[in-house]
């Protein structure tokens, strides 16, 4: 096979869902009885309104992909970025024959491993022992290829003690372990791995990226899902971005990565009118946004990125203990932090005219856990009045992006609890 043999193609691949769908369901008598009588009245309102009975519901749906084409040549490895809900699972359902279609064609050539939901592929009545050699039997592989593996596939997922063990007895940390090792192990032609490795510890996830790594530099063809950009970065060369089901960028990581989050620029920022700005006759809030280095609105970072939150505030007259800032809360409203202009030491306090004024608050490097963040604006005179305590007026993301130390954990599900994530010093006393 030639290195530049197409293996991954899709051409015009969507995908409909309909939303409201759902399967019989057992219901009381009383349930029944009461549903046939409301039946006539909610089909008489539909009537009223113009529509035919159940329209609604038909017209309830979504697409999910739409219009998706691109190749992966042999050897490749190509990472899958986009928010929730872009349709970056449901791509690899639809590569891996899980779901079809709506419409369009996905070819693959070659065996194919999958690593999707925790799962998949994995027969929870057999043990572990029969679901690697069931998996390996699916690939094509004969018994006796399975038998030179399968010590490396137990040892890797860490599971010896439980492999005579159904795997409906297994935690989700095992199943995923597992999947991985035998998706891995078993040396498909192309892998597709979701972002199911969150699930692992730290460790585990360091030596599914070191195999994956592996795997790529064997020539085999590589999928990966995640929202890991360092891992992205690290492990892919090239990068297609996802956006309400379609392709918005496909190319240099680096490149797609950084399109992907000027994406978000829409909504990193606020500002008002004269007229209905907050605040009051001494000092109105114009504006909030939340900027990176080079002072552009984003609202999503890596955690190791400065994340600077500007506050543009109009004063009419100033006052000695007139404090601008602003809270920082998580979005179940915890307060991260609350933080004034004038918190320092005098000779570090921006100096405030009348007219208009920039206020920029630097958050530190390496500091906020992954979440997703608010910001509060906050203006007081000091033990005097509150001039404005506001609501949320914009949010941002963080993203984990720091951690050197081959313990750090950077996953969505085991991800260290906090919303604070610093690395802090340590020294032998």
């Amino acid at each position: 096979m030639a290195e530049n043999h197409i293996v991954i193609e899709a051409e015009g691949i969507s995908k409909r869902y309909k939303i409201g769908e759902q399967q019989a369901q057992y219901r009381t008598i009383r349930e029944s009885i009461s549903r046939a009588a409301k039946a006539p009245l909610v089909r008489t309102a539909a009537l009223l309104r113009g529509e035919a009975y159940g329209a609604a519901n038909l017209r309830k749906e979504i697409w999910a992909l739409k219009d998706v084409s691109f190749q992966v040549k042999k050897g490749e490895v190509l990472g899958i970025i986009g928010r929730n809900g872009a349709g970056k699972t449901t791509l690899l359902k639809v590569l891996s024959r899980i779901t079809e279609p709506t419409e369009g064609i996905a070819r693959i050539r070659g065996k194919v491993g999958s690593l999707l939901e925790v799962g998949t592929g994995m027969h929870p009545e057999l043990t572990g022992r029969e679901n690697v050699y069931i998996n390996g039997a699916i690939l094509g592989m004969r018994r006796s290829e399975i038998n030179d593996k399968f010590d490396r596939i137990i040892d890797f997922a860490g599971i010896e003690e439980f492999v005579e063990t159904p795997m409906k007895h297994y935690s989700s940390g095992m199943q995923v372990r597992l999947a991985f090792a035998i998706a891995a192990f078993l040396e498909p032609e192309v892998l597709l791995v979701d972002e199911v490795l969150a699930v692992g510890d730290a460790a585990f996830q360091r030596k599914c990226m070191g195999k994956m790594g592996e795997v790529a530099e064997s020539g085999k063809t590589v999928l990966f899902v995640s929202h890991n950009m360092q891992a992205i970065k690290s492990l892919c060369p090239k990068t297609m971005l996802l956006e309400e089901g379609r392709i918005a960028a496909i190319g240099e990581s680096q490149q797609v990565i950084n399109h992907y989050l000027s994406g978000f620029q829409e909504v990193a920022q606020k500002t008002w009118e004269q007229q209905e700005a907050p605040g009051d006759e001494m000092v109105r809030l114009m504006g909030v946004r939340v900027v990176n280095e080079s002072l552009e609105p984003v609202s999503y970072f890596l955690s190791d990125e400065q994340i600077r939150v500007e506050m543009e505030i109009d004063i009419a007259r100033t006052h000695s203990a007139l404090c601008v800032g602003f809270d920082l809360i998580t979005k179940n409203g915890e307060i991260v932090l609350r933080t004034y202009h004038n918190d320092n030491e005098p000779a570090k306090w921006p100096e405030l005219s009348e007219g208009r004024n920039v206020l920029r608050c630097l958050l530190p490097k390496a500091f906020l856990n992954k979440g997703t963040y608010a910001i509060c604006p906050k203006i007081k005179l000091h033990q005097i009045k509150q001039i404005l305590d506001s609501d949320p007026v914009l949010w941002f993301d963080v993203e984990l992006g720091h951690g050197v130390s081959p313990f750090w954990s950077a996953s969505r599900e085991t991800y260290r609890p906090g919303v604070v994530m610093p690395i802090l010093d340590w020294e032998k006393a």
